[in-house]
């Protein structure tokens, strides 16, 4: 775990932010070079220099970070439109007294099956941490005005329109 006396490289503000959000996108290297992105639903602070998520199904961000440890992790309130993006190191852990650890942190944060379910743990050495905000704030409106036309736009997509359309909007259709 990292030094406490030193200065955290994830911020209160970021470590509040993964605790409430969870989701977070990882970007790693293709073996082509190309990117990779892939939203990991177990993003969790390991402590105030490290994030981690669980390995549950992904063979291609695994084997990007084994062949190249660089990795970018962004965790976004949609709501607000705010979030953090962190830089760093990422290792897999496949065994070990550290596995075994982050087997009982997932445990503790009820991820269901943990120990069956987790395949490896990915542990992000965070190098740099940086806020993300969307260009939305730039007009001068506040976080008010940003949650009520969020909400607006989540009821016309999720609402149903009539007693016979009850599914969701289709991705083209949302994308307007």
């Amino acid at each position: 775990m990292g030094d406490l006396a030193e200065t955290p490289t994830i911020p209160l503000a970021a470590r509040q932010l993964v605790d409430q959000q969870r989701l977070g996108f990882v970007a790693t290297i293709c073996k082509d070079g190309s990117p990779n992105l892939s939203p990991k639903g177990t993003v969790s602070v390991w402590d105030s220099d490290h994030l981690v998520f669980a390995d549950l199904d992904s063979p291609g961000t695994v084997a990007n970070l084994e062949r190249d440890a660089r990795v970018e992790v962004n965790v976004v309130d949609p709501v607000l439109r705010k979030g953090w993006r962190f830089k760093g190191r990422a290792e897999v852990l496949r065994g070990g007294p550290r596995l075994e650890q982050g087997l009982r942190f997932f445990e503790r944060a009820k991820l269901r099956d943990a120990p069956k379910r987790i395949r490896s743990l990915v542990l992000v050495r965070v190098e740099k941490a940086a806020p993300l905000i969307s260009p939305a704030y730039s007009t001068g409106r506040g976080e008010a005005e940003i949650r009520t036309e969020f909400w607006s736009r989540y009821k016309r997509l999720y609402e149903p329109r009539s007693q016979t359309r009850t599914s969701a909007v289709s991705p083209q259709e949302g994308a307007r």
